[in-house]
């Protein structure tokens, strides 16, 4: 996790070796696993975010995160996060309660 932005900051590595920083914006659960959602930590507030959909799985007794590989799950993993993410915020968009 990086400290410069906080601790809901992380770097992920792509399949090619590229390393680069996200920012975890939710975790939900759906038939009995859990997924977790990134956004680009360098999103500039006018760009579109790019929504990284991650599963949690256990490897060798570790939790580890790897890409959801069926559209279809990962297309129901997103409207739940974006359910979330909508629900946070009030109709002025400041996320405050």
């Amino acid at each position: 996790m990086s400290e410069d932005f906080g601790n809901n900051y992380v770097v992920l590595t792509d399949e090619e070796g590229n390393e680069r920083e996200f920012e975890h914006i939710d975790t939900v659960g759906l038939d009995g696993e859990t997924y977790m959602a990134f956004i680009p930590a360098d999103l500039k507030v006018e760009e579109e975010a790019e929504v990284v959909i991650l599963k949690v799985v256990e490897e060798d007794g570790d939790e580890i995160l790897v890409s959801v590989e069926d559209d279809e799950e990962a297309d129901r993993v997103f409207e739940l996060v974006m359910d979330d993410v909508e629900s946070m915020y009030d109709s002025d968009g400041s996320g405050e309660d």
